[in-house]
């Protein structure tokens, strides 16, 4: 008979993982947008440190944050994510600089992006 594989409790979903939304800019000046629940891992992954890096930002660093939105889970996370990615540039240099809110109905807190920044070691 078949057994069951135990879950691994890293792997649980328990619904306290905070979840942020961030814009990296590139050398080149373009904007990246993504989520996650842990900003300076996935810094470290685009940045090449570790796998799993964004195949659009491979070759184009230095990276840097421009913008880190913290959320309430990940449902609005994705949400939040795919309305930033609908707005031009202008828009989202003007959300980047907290000066309007281009985003309507999306519940999100700006989070210090500066603290999100890699160590260059």
């Amino acid at each position: 008979m078949a057994q069951s594989i135990p879950a691994c409790k890293q792997n649980e979903d328990t619904g306290t993982a905070s979840w942020f939304v961030y814009l990296i800019e590139n050398r080149l000046g373009q904007l990246y947008t993504g989520c996650t629940t842990d900003p300076l891992r996935r810094m470290r992954q685009h940045c090449g440190a570790i796998t799993g890096g964004a195949r659009a930002l491979k070759g184009k660093g230095p990276l840097r944050f421009r913008a880190v939105f913290s959320v309430a889970d990940k449902s609005a996370a994705l949400k939040l994510e795919y309305a930033i990615k609908k707005l031009s540039r202008a828009q989202k240099n003007a959300l980047i600089s907290g000066r309007a809110n281009t985003l309507p109905g999306h519940d999100f807190t700006y989070t210090e992006s500066a603290a999100y920044q890699p160590n260059k070691t």
